[in-house]
């Protein structure tokens, strides 16, 4: 399967780019490069695709595994390499999960399973980055 994308020059430093699903999103750079910060940063939506590729195998897992879960978000926090080109050399990811009947280990297996075998965000990942995953469950009276 292929996908394509389109990314148009919209003048100084931001670009309009499109999606195989029909939506656009707009990428700018932050003042401190001339751009206006109206937009998403390349890096950053970086690891935007890692945890939306992994919280879309998860949120289907959960309905599959018909877990009661209230919330569910994935932080990431990432360290850039010092030299140029930077690229981020560490991630750690965080799975939380809220709830008040939180099955843990369907809830990790869940996890497991993106990690290691569905998310294909993640094995590119994997090729230049250490990563670090967890998983924290937080009880909801």
């Amino acid at each position: 399967m292929t996908n394509q994308i389109t990314t148009t020059w919209l003048g100084e430093m931001k670009f309009e780019s499109t999606n195989p699903s029909g939506q656009k999103l707009f990428i700018d750079a932050g003042e401190e490069h001339g751009g206006k910060s109206d937009g998403y940063r390349p890096k950053a939506l970086m690891l935007s695709s890692l945890a939306g590729c992994s919280g879309l195998d998860v949120a289907s897992l959960i309905k599959k595994m018909k877990l009661d879960v209230s919330d569910f978000k994935i932080d990431i926090d990432a360290e850039l390499t010092e030299e140029h080109p930077k690229y981020y050399n560490k991630v750690a990811m965080h799975f939380h999960f809220y709830g008040n009947k939180l099955n843990e280990n369907k809830l990790q297996k869940a996890v497991d399973l993106s990690i290691e075998k569905y998310c294909g965000v993640m094995e590119m990942f994997r090729q230049f980055a250490e990563l670090k995953i967890e998983t924290h469950f937080h009880k909801k009276e």
